[in-house]
């Protein structure tokens, strides 16, 4: 957007090659914030998560847009989060082995300069395959830095057996959603990047 930078404030190597497929320039500022949120739904903690995150990278910047993004999966009315440690990752994996989670990404675009901000989420259902305990500890402590512990980027990752709705949302960024964000943001009389 010309003149405004857009900025991506997450460290997620899996984000910054999705969002180089709208080939719009941008820099990368991962944000420093705590990934706790008082929100109790998933949609909810996503969206705050992902606010918080444009807001802190946004504070201080002028004429910047910062794209924010959390994703989380839920598993039996569980939130799973990234896995601690490797006891972490095998007790998420046994709970999704087999089973359909849903994965929540948020969204939220901060204009630095007005303040403004733009948020939506995105929603998709995954199911694992069912896979044997000693299968299944192929995978322990794998995939530390992802939310529900696996990687459905990775196409020979057999863990992953159907993904229904946006696959890029469960990778950790829906580009229909960011280009919806950025639309709204020309809308309300932003310059593009």
């Amino acid at each position: 957007m010309k003149g405004r930078p857009l900025i991506l404030a997450s460290a997620s190597p899996r984000r910054r090659q999705l969002l180089r497929t709208l080939r719009i320039p941008f820099q990368v500022v991962p944000s420093r914030v705590p990934e706790t949120s008082e929100r109790s739904t998933p949609r909810g903690i996503v969206l705050d998560l992902a606010l918080r995150k444009a807001r802190a990278v946004a504070e201080g910047r002028k004429r910047a847009l910062v794209l924010g993004a959390d994703t989380l999966v839920v598993c039996r009315g569980e939130v799973l989060n990234k896995p601690k440690d490797a006891a972490d990752s095998r007790r998420i994996l046994r709970l999704l082995n087999g089973r359909w989670q849903r994965v929540y990404t948020g969204l939220a675009l901060v204009d630095s300069e007005s303040g403004r901000s733009w948020k939506e989420a995105a929603v998709s259902r995954v199911k694992a395959r069912k896979l044997a305990p000693e299968e299944l500890e192929r995978f322990v402590g794998r995939h530390m830095d992802k939310a529900g512990a696996y990687a459905v980027q990775d196409g020979a990752d057999p863990f992953i057996e159907k993904v229904v709705g946006p696959r890029d949302n469960v990778v950790g960024l829906p580009l229909a959603n960011v280009r919806s964000l950025l639309r709204r943001a020309l809308r309300a009389g932003v310059r593009r990047p």
